[in-house]
């Protein structure tokens, strides 16, 4: 594939950032499809951790902890090909929740990806969870895409969604208890989730309101870094045409106990799949 001498695993005269550069070009130009499949896997993991607004009441609206954040190392078939994080933060009455995904170096080469989506929540008594959204953001960066997209949470149960780079800007009528894909995440951590026993979720994504059935499948042991832990396995069946739509089934194993913490994630493609596994962060 390559020619040229091999000194210390780099070619003669080249630092180990461009011979890595290189053995990723060549990997595309011989592997296509390997490379056409890697193209979503950042994106789908961007907010993977986030799509859920249920319609029944949280038991606990403390399950977690704030300031808290994940990191995660996303994975195709064994190979390391980006880094994810999830955090959220408190100001007063105010919430920030971010997430964030990143290509490898190797991987950028011929595919740059930084992605990042943003959601900022208020704290209003008539609702017991942790607040109410207020203003989602989600911009993306994948190679020579770009999508920057915002929802504004007005009163009177309506939404602006805004299109900044199409310039298209449009209202929407919603439900009284609504979240945009990245805070109810965090509503669903406080839920009382049993196995065999589906919920059904609604939220608002790409210009629609979506009642999405959440599967609870079962509980299995995952291997961290740290250690196995107990998690329960749950299974959204997306239909909307963000984050997911048509790229397999998605998989979340949270931990089995109060904090619900998102352990790994899994997503099926043509071949193999794609894997996101929590490698450090506080919590």
């Amino acid at each position: 594939m390559f020619s040229g001498q091999w000194v210390n695993g780099s070619l003669l005269g080249e630092s180990p950032e461009a011979t890595m550069g290189q053995w990723a070009k060549g990997l595309k130009e011989r592997f296509p499809l390997i490379f056409e499949l890697l193209n979503p896997i950042l994106l789908s993991f961007v907010v993977s951790l986030s799509f859920f607004v249920f319609v029944m009441l949280p038991q606990d609206a403390s399950s977690f902890n704030i300031p808290e954040k994940f990191e995660y190392d996303l994975t195709w078939t064994g190979v390391k090909a980006g880094t994810a994080t999830l955090e959220i933060t408190r100001t007063g009455n105010d919430i920030k929740i971010v997430s964030t995904a990143q290509s490898a170096k190797w991987v950028s080469v011929f595919y740059t990806v930084d992605d990042r989506v943003e959601t900022f929540l208020t704290k209003k008594s008539s609702l017991m969870f942790v607040g109410e959204p207020v203003n989602y953001r989600l911009r993306i960066r994948e190679g020579r895409h770009r999508r920057d997209k915002e929802v504004i949470f007005n009163s009177g149960n309506k939404v602006t969604y805004i299109d900044h780079i199409n310039n298209e800007k449009q209202n929407f009528d919603v439900p009284s208890l609504i979240f945009d894909p990245l805070s109810s995440f965090y509503y669903l951590r406080t839920l009382k989730l049993v196995v065999g026993e589906p919920v059904y979720v609604t939220m608002f994504d790409s210009k629609k309101v979506w009642n999405v059935e959440v599967q609870v499948l079962r509980k299995e042991k995952v291997t961290l870094p740290t250690g196995t832990v107990d998690t329960i396995l749950i299974k959204p069946l997306m239909k909307s045409e963000g984050i997911f739509y048509k790229k397999g089934d998605i998989y979340i194993w949270l931990t089995d106990d109060e904090k619900r913490i998102p352990v790994k994630l899994q997503t099926k493609v043509a071949i193999g799949s794609i894997n996101a596994l929590l490698t450090g962060g506080r919590y």
